[in-house]
């Protein structure tokens, strides 16, 4: 039996009696329920090795399990910055205690976030000004986060700070793995436009951890994070089969708008141009896919990928505001307009549309910097 026949025995098994119970979109306190329950099957991150909680899988192993997720249209994990990002560093740079963390991080008991950005800096994480200066056996934290995603639920934290204030600016960095209820540390949800509150604002104020939390080398801690944005963006992969499926439900459902009118010809040749996108960015997946498949790691299509994921999620969620009508944009709760408003951010997350177009330039076209 293969993985993923497996994993489609596991979902069979366990996912309808979850939906009876949490429905078809769960909140946060549901997708950790059904991360304990892909868990028990070592599903959440079936790449990891075994002895951290994993199946072992090679990577495009791991993609086909994530594919039959999307097709089961399985909900995402509570913990998701702790296993896609956080726990993989760890694996590679952390210390035998350190690596205590990750069964609790697939398990969901241990919820990680990344204080990376920083207020004046955004996606310039070689200018963050947090301080951590050593004294004795332990390092004392001052400075501020900002739009730290999942900071307000989270237990944990990878944190960036500067060790060596003196050194060139992509040096004298080190990272930190902090438990969040460490006294000195101060959490500020963000309200968003949605009216959510997925990010926070984090303060240190003479913060102690011990020295034992360094993850890396002192000063040293820039490789470290390269380690962490690279399996951040390796995932994006899987967002072109997301965005091809995305369009096809739409197109597919779709003979009449929400108030029940025939739909005009301008919606109709929007939803045209959302069909071409989705498939050419489904043939770049594909193609990355190959690349995988031949030399163990994602050709140059993955920044394309990641640029046209983002501004086709925004793009794709106002035309389907479009066809919701005048009800879509005044009406109460409306899932439509949560979607919109949602869909602004995603040429800011996981690396700005400004970054993804610099790394295109520089490592795909080979422009001088």
């Amino acid at each position: 039996m293969t993985a993923t026949d497996e994993l489609r025995h596991h979902l069979d098994a366990h996912l309808p009696a979850f939906r009876e119970q949490w429905g078809e979109q769960p909140e946060f306190e549901g997708k950790l329920a059904w991360q304990r329950i892909l868990q028990k099957g070592r599903w959440v991150a079936p790449q990891w090795a075994e002895e951290f909680g994993g199946r072992g899988l090679d990577v495009v192993a791991a993609l086909a399990c994530s594919e039959v997720l999307a097709e089961y249209g399985a909900p995402g994990t509570a913990g998701i910055y702790g296993v896609a990002n956080v726990g993989p560093t760890i694996a590679q740079w952390g210390t035998e205690e350190q690596r205590r963390h990750l069964p609790a991080i697939l398990d969901g008991s241990e919820i990680w976030c990344q204080g990376f950005s920083e207020p004046g800096t955004g996606s310039d994480l070689a200018g963050l000004q947090t301080r951590a200066v050593l004294d004795g056996d332990e390092f004392v934290i001052d400075g501020q986060k900002i739009w730290t995603s999942d900071g307000v639920r989270a237990s944990h934290m990878q944190l960036l700070v500067r060790t060596d204030p003196d050194a060139p600016k992509h040096k004298g960095i080190s990272a930190l793995l902090i438990p969040l209820d460490t006294p000195g540390v101060e959490r500020h949800p963000i309200r968003q436009i949605t009216g959510e509150s997925d990010f926070a604002e984090v303060y240190f104020t003479g913060a102690r951890v011990p020295v034992s939390s360094l993850l890396g080398p002192l000063n040293q801690g820039w490789g470290v994070t390269m380690t962490t944005l690279g399996h951040e963006r390796s995932g994006v992969v899987t967002y072109a089969s997301q965005v091809q499926r995305q369009v096809e439900a739409v197109v597919d459902s779709l003979r009449f708008d929400r108030t029940g009118r025939e739909l005009s010809p301008l919606l109709r040749d929007e939803l045209v141009r959302r069909w071409v996108e989705g498939r050419v960015v489904g043939v770049l997946g594909q193609r990355s896919l190959a690349s995988i498949r031949a030399t163990g790691q994602p050709g140059p299509e993955q920044s394309i990928i990641k640029l046209e994921w983002s501004q086709f999620g925004q793009r794709l969620a106002q035309t389907q505001l479009a066809l919701g009508g005048l009800g879509a944009v005044a009406g109460p709760d409306d899932a439509l307009m949560t979607d919109y408003l949602r869909a602004r951010a995603s040429t800011i997350a996981g690396g700005t549309t400004e970054v993804m177009k610099n790394i295109l330039a520089q490592r795909v076209l080979g422009l001088p910097s």
